[in-house]
């Protein structure tokens, strides 16, 4: 039998079968290693996989394959420090739900969820939430934020879970699509969630029937029929988004702005920070790579802390 799983809680996940939509309570068979990386859950949210149903334990079965997955997000595990913790896995798109008050998200985290998703080439949506919170100057300068981004390839999203502005056209986007949806803890994905699928609560308590906890809860990632064929998951909320597997060398062919311009550099490895004919930094200069963008580049870089 195949399905996809839409529920990891540490040791059980819970598995939608393809063809029937019927829910199974499953363990993993052996382990299961992904490219050398050290993770700390084998298996994540959106998994294709093979499995038997134990006839001993109705609904209950054994994952004994996992099919290759072709992407997924992933950071560093907050407990684990060496390990990674896959946050999804085969998606079609992702939305970054971001903040500029209540709380500020800062470009740090997004720049850094937009590298990780252009490592593994998923397109990125920012939805800019809580618009009702905003004045003059704050709308003026959040036009200015999505602008910035959308120059480079990640088109935004205005929204308000509370006045409904932007729920349609994010409604939209989701059709037909397995989409992550994703922030910090505190910018209002629940409340977005709960506007774009409104019998969430019969959602999760099928689900969670299957689950360890027995109710619904945002410490586990879980995927939610919106309707036949489109799907969110939806994800806790992300305090650190620490880079995995991530070589320095590598990093600036994840900016879009400084890709184009590698070439350009005259030393073909260069770092972008202090050599001399650097085409990057010539670029910001000029003002044609935005300076939060490139100080979120050094930042990652340097390893800096990226709550800042």
């Amino acid at each position: 039998m195949t399905g996809t799983i839409v529920k990891s809680t540490g040791s059980w996940y819970v598995v939608r079968e393809v063809g029937t939509g019927q829910l199974h309570r499953c363990r993993l068979r052996g382990k299961f290693k992904m490219k050398g990386l050290k993770v700390s859950n084998p298996l994540a949210v959106g998994d294709q996989v093979e499995f038997t149903v134990e006839e001993q334990t109705e609904g209950a079965g054994v994952i004994h394959h996992i099919e290759p997955r072709r992407n997924y997000i992933i950071r560093r595990s907050v407990h684990k420090t060496e390990h990674a913790h896959i946050v999804a896995a085969n998606l079609d798109l992702a939305m970054l739900v971001v903040t500029l008050a209540s709380p500020a998200t800062s470009f740090g985290f997004i720049d850094r969820f937009l590298v990780t998703a252009e490592a593994y080439s998923i397109p990125v949506t920012l939805i800019f939430n809580k618009t009702d919170l905003y004045d003059e100057d704050l709308n003026d300068y959040q036009g200015q934020i999505q602008a910035m981004y959308q120059r480079i390839g990640y088109p935004g999203l205005r929204c308000s879970a509370h006045t409904g502005e932007g729920v349609a056209a994010i409604d939209a986007l989701l059709e037909g699509q397995t989409t992550l949806l994703s922030g910090h803890s505190g910018v209002g994905k629940s409340t977005l969630i709960n506007t774009l699928v409104p019998d969430l609560d019969i959602k999760t308590a099928e689900i969670s029937e299957f689950s360890d906890k027995g109710v619904h809860t945002t410490t586990f990632a879980e995927m939610l029929e919106v309707r036949p064929g489109t799907f969110i998951i939806d994800t806790p909320g992300i305090k650190e988004l620490g880079l995995v597997d991530m070589k320095p060398g590598e990093l600036a062919h994840f900016f879009p702005e400084m890709r184009a311009l590698l070439n350009q550099c005259r030393y073909h490895n260069c770092q972008h920070t202090h050599e001399p004919g650097c085409a990057v930094r010539a670029a910001v200069d000029q003002g044609k790579i935005a300076l939060p963008r490139y100080d979120s580049y050094v930042s990652m870089l340097e390893a800096d802390d990226n709550r800042r």
